[in-house]
């Protein structure tokens, strides 16, 4: 590369739980830079999983962080050309990509749900995930399944 690359840019914690991780989930959520609608859809659905809850010990932030980590991959599949023929490589994924993954799922799954409001989309998505269950769970299972599937091509490593 010619030029050095982008430094990481320091996220405010949310002001209601004071998570930096709050805050990079309402971003993704963000539309047309109106993130005070993004902060009150998300609290909106943090307190529907409050109200749903079976669980009773954990809070409704420890049942959306369980989604979360439920939703993350741990490896992908990485094209790469191998004289002439594309292989599809398997790869283990950096933390920050790992999240960013499981956060861009979760949104887009919930999205994709048929209720009312997206706050209840995203609560029903938040108390899917946490109890490994959902789509944007069964989109980490496809793609580890993948990774699995390539295993063989993961000499061709770059």
């Amino acid at each position: 590369m010619r030029k050095r690359s982008a430094k990481k840019r320091l996220l405010l914690p949310d002001p209601k739980f004071n998570d930096e991780l709050v805050t990079r989930f309402v971003n993704n959520l963000m539309y047309d830079g109106k993130k005070s609608v993004a902060f009150k859809v998300f609290y909106d659905a943090i307190d529907i999983v409050e109200q749903r809850k079976q669980d009773e010990e954990k809070t409704a932030l420890e049942i959306w962080k369980q989604g979360l980590s439920n939703v993350m991959p741990h490896v992908e599949v990485r094209s790469r050309r191998v004289g002439g023929a594309t292989f599809q490589i398997p790869m283990q994924i950096r933390p920050d990509r790992k999240i960013s993954m499981a956060i861009k799922w979760m949104l887009l799954y919930a999205k994709k749900r048929n209720e009312k409001s997206m706050a209840q989309r995203l609560a029903n998505e938040f108390l899917a995930a946490a109890k490994e269950e959902g789509a944007a769970v069964k989109k980490r299972m496809d793609t580890h399944k993948m990774a699995e599937a390539n295993k063989a091509f993961s000499h061709f490593r770059f």
